[in-house]
């Protein structure tokens, strides 16, 4: 593999509130994804934060659209509510919509993901970690290139980044530049650059007290 181009690489910031987003952008984060509840993988935020958020921030907030802990599993009474969600996130001024549903059978919910994209109203879509509960990412990765996600938070199905690398690299390939593998899970700074360098993938995410190493890191790349 080429040697990555460590200048395009983003650093995106899960963060609970506009102040922990606007450091995280001093930091030298690119984007956040601004949520509540990261106890139980994150929930929705309200539509006060994510204005206060667009208001001090530096750059784009994504706001996640979550309304319970649990099953990624929606119900039509629960889908029609987190529609409505996903447009009260982005009349509220959110840059972009951070969901994730899945069927009965585990698998993406193609009928329900294509209403939330709807719903965003032309902002990006990123499909969350609950792509790492399926049995087939790469099936469910075409699923979501088919339903117009641009991005996707993956570990590449394991408990950390690092120890998925070889399904990132494989994500990466077959999304072909077409949708973005944003790589989460612990991923630390003494392993960024080997997790960009083995798997291709030009986006990280991480939680707010990772944000100044991992750009650290990234930042001593680019400069050798």
């Amino acid at each position: 593999m080429t040697s990555p181009p460590f200048a395009r690489v983003l650093v995106e910031a899960c963060v609970t509130s506009a102040a922990e987003a606007a450091a995280c952008f001093a930091a030298g984060a690119s984007r956040v994804e601004l949520c509540r509840r990261l106890d139980v993988g994150g929930l929705t935020p309200d539509g006060a934060d994510v204005r206060e958020a667009r208001a001090l921030a530096g750059g784009p907030v994504f706001a996640m659209a979550r309304s319970r802990e649990g099953s990624f599993r929606v119900a039509p009474a629960e889908l029609a509510a987190l529609i409505e969600t996903v447009s009260t996130l982005t009349r509220a001024g959110a840059d972009g919509i951070v969901v994730g549903v899945l069927d009965a059978r585990g698998r993406v919910d193609a009928a329900a993901l294509r209403d939330l994209v709807a719903a965003a109203d032309g902002r990006p879509v990123t499909f969350h970690r609950a792509f790492d509960e399926l049995d087939d990412p790469l099936t469910g990765l075409e699923t979501l290139l088919r339903c117009g996600v641009h991005r996707v938070l993956t570990s590449g199905g394991a408990s950390q980044a690092w120890e998925g690398r070889s399904m990132l690299r494989a994500l990466v390939s077959v999304a072909g530049g077409s949708l973005t593998v944003l790589a989460g899970g612990r991923v630390r700074a003494d392993h960024v650059a080997r997790l960009i360098e083995e798997t291709g993938v030009t986006e990280v995410h991480a939680r707010a007290s990772a944000v100044p190493g991992l750009v650290g890191a990234l930042g001593r790349e680019r400069r050798t």
